[in-house]
């Protein structure tokens, strides 16, 4: 027996939630992606540093030029457009965004969509698909590559 319809407002309410927890699982999922680039390939599957090479601006590393002076976001920014090639001077990259702290405030972002994420469904009823939900934000946020 299939439920009874929503009211139009409770349905377009319903829509926005579901919109919105789509989009916080999108971000948290993208973060996450973010941080591989910062990990050990053994861990990850994906080669360290690929998104510097690729010209990528990732969560971790606007982090880090925000909090860096001007002759260090010369440095990581000339790097980024025109010598993600040069081994040392990527690695010395991700050593500065280690270093400000870009790893821990891009996993305190995942964690806060991974949060409101969440939140988002914490007033459906349990039933199969709502822990299909669950399951789909940890893996998100919790998968190794």
């Amino acid at each position: 027996m299939l439920p009874e319809p929503l009211p139009p407002e409770q349905l377009q309410e319903q829509v926005k939630r579901f919109h919105d927890f789509g989009e916080a699982v999108g971000i948290a999922f993208q973060i996450k992606d973010d941080l591989f680039d910062y990990e050990q390939a053994e861990q990850t599957g994906k080669p360290r540093g690929i998104d510097i090479k690729e010209h990528k601006m990732t969560l971790p590393l606007i982090y880090t030029l925000n909090q860096s002076g001007s002759s260090d976001k010369r440095f990581i920014i000339n790097t980024v457009k025109s010598y993600s090639d040069d081994k040392k001077r990527v690695e010395q990259v991700i050593k500065m965004v280690m270093e400000a702290g870009g790893l821990v405030y891009a996993r305190d972002k995942m964690q806060h969509f991974q949060n409101q994420a969440f939140s988002l469904i914490e007033e459906l009823k349990a039933s199969t698909y709502k822990t299909s939900l669950i399951q789909l934000v940890r893996f998100t946020t919790e998968r190794n590559h």
